[in-house]
């Protein structure tokens, strides 16, 4: 038995990720299961100071890798952390988010490890001194258990769908220095989003647009209620294709896997791809016209009638509520 789950905390702008705290309470419960500790790891440069934060969610320690050459973040470099202090430190599990940079550290960490993974998980669970994780499959209509066989096990958890649980105490933190090699790519630039804006895979209130926007200022009524709600405004691949959203804003098997507490759709359908990105939304409501529309099928509440009717509807309504 080896010494420990691990999780790999993601920052951005030296703050930690709504998703790191996700992984930590996640690795915790593996852990207690096994009789091991749970322990995070942190890279990036000037980082130091968040670990303490990971300890509050359930790590006994963390390890933390501060390193100029790891920010801003590139693939090899944080490849080569990851995969030093795993090894270092007898990681029997190898938790990482299933966000895009999630899915681009661990398809290499993978490799550099020698082991298999389990990707963008909606539940893990011990059984047998085994990890077992449960993971959409064929765009979301089945789902299956996989059992990683090699070490550590991977497994890549999806955002929103785990629970983040105060534990009250701190974690061990413990500094560590790794020689990062130079890799074949260099950041030469960052362009970043507009400033305030909520990246739909971490709110937890989305209102998405498709086709029946009719057009891009059809999107400031979303933005409207999405701004009452304190969400994000998300889009069908359909809408970003015609260049009325950016592709950043895009929900679904080509765009982001998204797992609000609240999705609402708005004009639409509900193609299989899309739904596939959103699906393990906690309560789904579907505005269309079309009364036959896919959408239906998967919303937990529905509204047969003209978006451009029943939003501003809802915006005023949802005003009263939040005062």
């Amino acid at each position: 038995m080896g010494n420990g789950v691990f999780f790999v905390a993601e920052q951005r702008d030296g703050a930690l990720r709504k998703v790191s705290f996700e992984l930590a309470s996640t690795a915790r419960k593996l852990a207690d299961a096994l009789g091991v500790e749970a322990c995070g790891i942190i890279c990036g440069s000037g980082v130091s100071g968040l670990a303490a934060d990971l300890g509050k969610y359930g790590a006994d320690k963390v390890f933390v890798v501060d390193n100029a050459a790891l920010e801003p973040y590139t693939t090899s470099a944080h490849t080569q952390a990851v995969a030093t202090v795993a090894k270092d430190n007898g990681a029997v599990i190898l938790l990482l988010a299933a966000s895009a940079q999630g899915k681009d550290l661990s398809a290499r960490l993978v490799g550099k490890l020698a082991t298999g993974m389990a990707s963008d998980c909606t539940e893990v669970r011990i059984d047998g001194g085994k990890l077992v994780a449960t993971r959409p499959m064929y765009s979301g209509k089945c789902f299956g258990e996989v059992v990683i066989a090699g070490s550590p096990q991977m497994a890549s958890l999806r955002p929103n769908v785990f629970t983040a649980v105060e534990s009250g105490k701190a974690g061990a933190v413990t500094s560590v220095n790794v020689a990062i090699e130079p890799g074949k790519v260099k950041v030469l630039e960052v362009v970043k989003e507009a400033s305030g804006k909520v990246d739909v895979t971490e709110a937890n209130v989305i209102v998405s647009g498709g086709r029946g926007m009719k057009d891009a200022a059809g999107f400031a009524v979303l933005e409207e209620l999405a701004g009452v709600l304190g969400g994000a405004v998300g889009a069908s691949r359909a809408a970003v294709d015609a260049g009325w959203r950016a592709q950043s804003d895009q929900v679904g098997q080509t765009g982001k896997v998204v797992s609000p507490n609240l999705y609402i759709a708005c004009g639409i359908s509900g193609a299989i791809q899309h739904l596939a990105g959103m699906s393990s939304s906690k309560y789904i409501v579907a505005v269309n016209k079309d009364a036959e529309a896919p959408i239906f099928a998967r919303a937990d509440y529905g509204i047969v009638d003209d978006l451009f009717k029943v939003v501003p509807a809802l915006t005023a309504e949802c005003k009263k509520l939040v005062g």
